[in-house]
């Protein structure tokens, strides 16, 4: 579909004049809100397998006989699928309805699960992973530009905590979940186990869901697809690899430098399709203060995060020799607590803004990161229970406020490039921080060793140096959240804090 500029793309999910999800006409509507309930039953447990390998990587290393370089691209390529998807749901969704767009996600993502019980090798493993992630990729803007569709902008913080537990809590319980698993089978049965219950969703789902909106026709920029997949792969592999001792030294910089390359051309292009009306993602969203700073905090929060939660597993079950259902029922109640107060974090947003929770949020996710660049063997593993309860409460009180704020902020016409960007960035910004701490504590640890120190040792101090990692991107979270506003109207028009 061609539009002129001043018509930019709809929403992927908007609702029509008359349609009785429109808030101008039924503000609020219980009915419309059902139609959450399933998308976010779906969507929390297909994000769960984005990190459900993490406490599997060590086994796997062992019987795929691969190193952490490797094994971490389980969790980065399910990562960089999903950001070369998410831009094309956008499209995607305004072809089919609610119900089509759902059932296509759960069978693709049902199909990948399988594909990954039954993998033979690492390299099949790893393509059943890109399968899933394909599926994953369209049910998260689906849920959200669903939300922003259908939910009155009074109500938006207290239904987007209770969505922050399919977007924030399934991946921080991911680690739990496979740990108890993986304690009384083999690591199919992550798979295995997840598999019958994305089809009971899929099934009960496509009975109750209600479409939302009206399907309208459209066309996708292939080359805008191709620029961004020979971006953002590239650009990971390249930080992956860096202080590597294996290949080619050159290599990762070329990798950087194509990756660079490409996502300048693929900015070009979106730049040049937003004077027809046809761009993949819309760069008009970065207008508005509040998203670009919402996007550039979820973007490095999620660079913390998901590189620090690849270290915790390798640290509690290589230098403590905890077994993986111990390593995950040590970081189950961290999950939980995230889990239990996203309702009370969107409530409290409602009530008094973003601010008081972001800001000391924020704070906390640096003091967590900080606390652990100092772990070492003789530490107890007790003391990790309580930080890591801390680094999760704390990110708790950032996503639902920046989510919501973020996406309130634009115009409705633009609620489905906000939420495809905002998923594209944070999921690239994972396998980013994923990379980035792997090939630190690789390159540390490679270090150490040609010094003389012994192994533990030398595994320990590559572990500080990527916890330092996670921390020093903690401290510009905190900073990026002293700029965040209040709450915004939901017209888009920014309020202060505590209006």
């Amino acid at each position: 579909m061609t539009t002129t500029p001043e018509t930019p793309q709809v929403p992927a999910r908007p609702a029509g004049p008359a349609s009785p999800a429109s808030p101008a006409t039924e503000v609020g509507a219980q009915a419309d809100y059902g139609v959450l309930r399933w998308l976010v039953a779906a969507t929390f447990i297909v994000i769960l397998n984005e990190t459900i390998m993490v406490n599997a990587i060590p086994r796997l290393m062992t019987e795929f006989r691969v190193d952490e370089r490797a094994a971490q691209w389980l969790t980065s390529a399910f990562m960089l699928t999903m950001a070369v998807v998410i831009p094309i749901t956008g499209w995607f969704l305004q072809r089919v309805t609610t119900r089509q767009a759902f059932g296509t996600a759960m069978a693709v993502f049902s199909t990948g699960t399988l594909l990954a019980a039954l993998a033979p090798s690492f390299e099949i493993l790893l393509a059943a992973r890109i399968v899933q992630a394909a599926g994953t990729a369209v049910m998260m803007p689906l849920l959200m530009t669903t939300l922003m569709t259908v939910v009155a902008a009074a109500d938006r913080g207290r239904v987007m905590g209770n969505v922050t537990l399919a977007m924030s809590v399934a991946p921080a319980l991911g680690p739990a979940v496979s740990g108890v698993i993986l304690h009384v089978a083999s690591w199919r049965w992550m798979f295995g186990v997840v598999l019958p219950i994305a089809v009971v969703i899929a099934l009960v789902g496509l009975s109750k869901l209600t479409d939302v909106g009206e399907t309208r026709p459209g066309r996708v920029d292939w080359v805008s697809v191709l620029l961004s997949a020979a971006g953002f792969g590239p650009l990971v592999y390249g930080l992956s690899q860096l202080g590597g001792d294996s290949g080619p030294g050159w290599l990762p910089w070329t990798a950087l430098a194509v990756g660079l390359g490409s996502i300048a051309a693929f900015v070009l292009r979106q730049l040049a399709l937003q004077r027809v009306g046809a761009p993949l993602l819309d760069l008009r969203t970065l207008r508005q203060r509040p998203f670009l700073i919402g996007l550039s905090l979820m973007s490095v929060a999620f660079m913390a995060m998901l590189g620090s939660m690849i270290l915790l597993p390798l640290f509690l079950q290589n230098v403590h020799g905890l077994s993986e259902l111990e390593t995950g029922l040590l970081v189950m109640p961290g999950g939980l607590a995230m889990g239990l107060l996203g309702p009370r974090v969107g409530r409290l947003y409602d009530a008094y803004g973003g601010r008081p929770l972001v800001v000391p949020g924020s704070i906390g996710v640096f003091v967590a990161l900080a606390l652990f660049t100092r772990v070492d063997a003789a530490m107890s593993v007790w003391l990790v229970l309580p930080v890591h309860v801390l680094l999760m409460v704390s990110l708790a009180a950032v996503f639902t406020p920046v989510f919501t704020v973020s996406l309130g902020s634009l115009p409705p016409e633009l609620y489905s490039h906000g939420s495809s960007m905002l998923g594209t960035l944070q999921q690239v910004a994972a396998a980013m921080g994923t990379a980035v701490v792997v090939a630190v504590l690789s390159a540390r640890e490679s270090a150490l060793l040609a010094d003389g120190v012994d192994q533990l040792s030398a595994h320990v101090g590559g572990m500080r140096w990527g916890f330092g990692v996670g921390a020093a991107l903690a401290l510009v979270v905190v900073v990026l959240a002293l700029f965040m506003p209040g709450r915004v109207a939901g017209d888009g028009e920014q309020v202060p804090a505590g209006h």
